[in-house]
């Protein structure tokens, strides 16, 4: 039975928020589009220290995940994936909480949810905006009349 955070890395696949491979993760890192990058328990020190180097000095953030590369990749489809990186804040922090020691990522999850509730905060203004340039302001202010 495939674990549940794994179950969040195979939907995220398939909704296109989640780059796979070094190459992918390195390019989405470098543009800033990475939100998690997550690697696999027993991938090389060699991929470990590039991952770290891929979000070092920004606010993206970095985990050993406590899964194989097999079982990382048995979860999108893949004989095996040693490093992956999450496009979407939401999906990343639900994999993060998904995960069997949350203490452990104490500061990921922290930086996750800041970031998930910015997103939401912005879309829901930008909703407002379009409702009102939709619908228009109904109010009138004193001292304007309505014709």
């Amino acid at each position: 039975m495939m674990h549940k955070a794994l179950n969040y890395m195979s939907i995220a696949r398939k909704a296109g928020m989640i780059e796979l491979g070094e190459e992918p993760v390195g390019a989405a890192a470098r543009s800033g589009h990475a939100r998690l990058v997550v690697v696999a328990q027993d991938a090389s020190d060699h991929t470990w220290r590039r991952a770290k180097s891929f979000v070092a000095g920004t606010s993206q953030q970095c985990i050993k995940a406590p899964f194989s590369k097999d079982d990382m990749g048995m979860a999108i489809g893949r004989t095996s994936l040693a490093i992956a990186a999450f496009t979407d804040s939401a999906m990343a922090l639900a994999f993060v909480k998904a995960l069997a020691e949350p203490e452990r990522y104490r500061e990921v999850l922290e930086e996750l949810d800041k970031k998930s509730k910015k997103i939401r905060q912005r879309q829901s203004e930008a909703k407002a905006h379009q409702y009102n340039m939709k619908v228009g302001k109904h109010r009138t202010r004193p001292g304007n009349k309505k014709d």
